[in-house]
């Protein structure tokens, strides 16, 4: 996976920011020392030449002792792994609610699809939460954004616990997926805050790869815990690894968000110098908080209605989302209608999926030197030092769409009782190694394609993949009951067998259509 570029996941500047205030890291010298200047020699040259001085505050560079960026690297990768590891919670809570439907569908007597809408309504709350705690984050930093959201993720996880009804619920799962969604959108600014670019792979590698572990991480443990005890305590183990989430996130992970750094920064001089000529960049935004929302909620919807590749490829990638989610009822009746699996077996047939997306994951490097090998060729061709073009992105997702089609005929043509239960398991290993592919791709095309609207670009992507993956279970085992194991996987083949050349399709003839876009970089 090719990480080097600002994903939904690394400090891209939000559309409509003055992109050159947003350059926090620029070096100011001394004109006589030749030395990274500091605020106390500010204060120095404006009591000598007050006329002369700039009052705007910034980073000497990233070795600045006030820059996250030098932080020592123990310290960097601490913060990596708590932001990660409340990515993964918020991915699991998605998935491990699956294995409690049994039990609630008899405590609250309720038929199967209604115990479902408890994992739809979390994923959709995941799809809507980003449209406004992203633009918050703007305003607020990272940490408050952490702190609130995560506290309502642990507080709506009681009402879980001990819910008496399906409406309550219901509702807890929804308002929980509304608070997690910061974990799975705004967290991943985190890395790109902490790490000078060249630095940058390794960590967003990790923190990528949580999402796309998480679902596949939950059924297994809810198999063990519901095989084994109530499903209320599933609720409770999530209560305890939430609780110390927000511990960690809140006394070990600090502000990272520059802006924020400096317009603190920029109090602490007013206050000790008593001069209100200091200001921060973020200070001077002429953009309130509504305006800033709302503009988070309706420009991806335009990127979506007018940009043919921007909806082609989220459609793909929702359509994949879809298909995992469908997977956790289509496992569950596959595995145990034809090989006698219980609720802890059947959730260890998730380990395959696990495995495909971190061979994925640890073909990275490859890709990598794939795409700097494309920009070697175009350089070459054009003459043009430093070009690339967004298309470079492309080729894991070119190779993973046939993945996914090929896994999912392997896995749908083997669900016979009388194949061994270890070969489906393969062919879905298949497909999630494709699905990781072209969403590792299809993520970095879109912000290179809209470098000016990344942020609506993902968000888009976001919204309509958690659409698929709130809508596909509903609906999933009626069609595995009513076509079968082999022809309902079958339709799914067919339908990745019409999604799978866009990819291709937009490597070979996208420079074309981005010079008729309104919003491509290009134009």
């Amino acid at each position: 996976m090719t990480l080097d570029v600002p994903t939904a996941t690394q400090n891209t500047p939000m559309e409509g920011t003055d992109h050159s205030k947003d350059s926090i890291c620029s070096e100011k010298l001394d004109e006589h020392e030749l030395r990274p200047r500091s605020f106390e020699d500010d204060i120095e040259k404006e009591q000598q030449d007050p006329a002369t001085t700039n009052f705007e505050v910034s980073f000497t560079g990233d070795t600045d002792p006030r820059s996250v960026k030098s932080l020592p690297p123990w310290r960097k990768w601490l913060i990596v792994y708590i932001v990660s590891g409340t990515s993964l919670l918020v991915a699991s809570t998605s998935s491990l609610y699956v294995a409690t439907y049994a039990q609630i569908e008899k405590e609250f007597d309720v038929s199967n699809i209604v115990a479902t809408l408890g994992l739809t309504v979390f994923v959709a709350g995941l799809g809507l939460g980003p449209m406004l705690l992203a633009p918050l984050s703007e305003f607020y930093g990272r940490k408050p954004i952490y702190v609130v959201s995560l506290a309502f993720f642990v507080i709506w996880i009681i009402p879980c616990a001990v819910a008496q009804n399906i409406q309550t619920l219901l509702v807890a799962r929804f308002i929980g997926g509304l608070s997690g969604a910061a974990f799975l959108s705004v967290a991943g600014s985190t890395m790109g805050d902490l790490f000078a670019r060249d630095q940058l792979q390794k960590p967003m590698l990790v923190y990528t790869i949580t999402p796309f572990l998480g679902p596949e991480l939950g059924p297994i443990i809810g198999g063990f815990i519901n095989y084994n005890v109530s499903w209320r305590w599933s609720f409770w183990v999530l209560l305890i690894w939430a609780g110390f989430q927000w511990a960690a996130i809140t006394f070990l992970v600090p502000e990272t968000y520059h802006p924020v750094l400096l317009r603190n920064e920029a109090r602490r001089l007013r206050k000790e110098t008593g001069d209100e000529r200091w200001y921060a960049p973020i200070e001077k935004m002429d953009r309130s908080i509504p305006h800033t929302i709302m503009r988070s909620c309706y420009r991806p919807f335009m990127l979506l209605l007018l940009e043919p590749m921007c909806l082609l490829l989220c459609t793909l990638t929702a359509f994949l989302l879809g298909v995992i989610y469908l997977f956790f009822g289509a496992f569950t009746l596959v595995f145990k209608e034809n090989h006698g699996f219980n609720l802890w077996q059947i959730g260890l047939t998730f380990i395959g999926m696990i495995v495909g997306m971190l061979l994925a994951c640890f073909a990275d490097p490859w890709w990598h030197k794939n795409h700097q090998r494309l920009i070697a060729k175009h350089v070459a061709e054009t003459g043009n030092i430093g070009g690339s073009e967004p298309e470079f992105r492309l080729p894991p997702a070119i190779l993973g769409g046939p993945m996914v089609f090929v896994g999912l005929l392997w896995f749908g043509w083997t669900t016979y009782a009388s194949v061994h239960w270890i070969v489906p398991i393969i062919g879905s290993s298949l497909i999630s190694a494709g699905v990781f592919m072209v969403y590792s791709g299809v993520f970095t095309f879109l912000v290179e394609c809209y470098p000016l609207y990344a942020a609506s670009a993902l968000a888009a992507n976001s919204f309509l993949r958690s659409m698929f993956a709130a809508g596909f279970p509903l609906f999933g085992p009626g069609m595995y009951h009513n076509l079968g194991f082999q022809w309902a996987t079958f339709v799914l083949a067919m339908i990745m067998l019409v999604l799978a050349p866009f990819p291709y399709i937009f490597f070979r003839y996208g420079k074309q259509i981005r010079a008729k876009s309104r919003y491509s970089g290009a134009k």
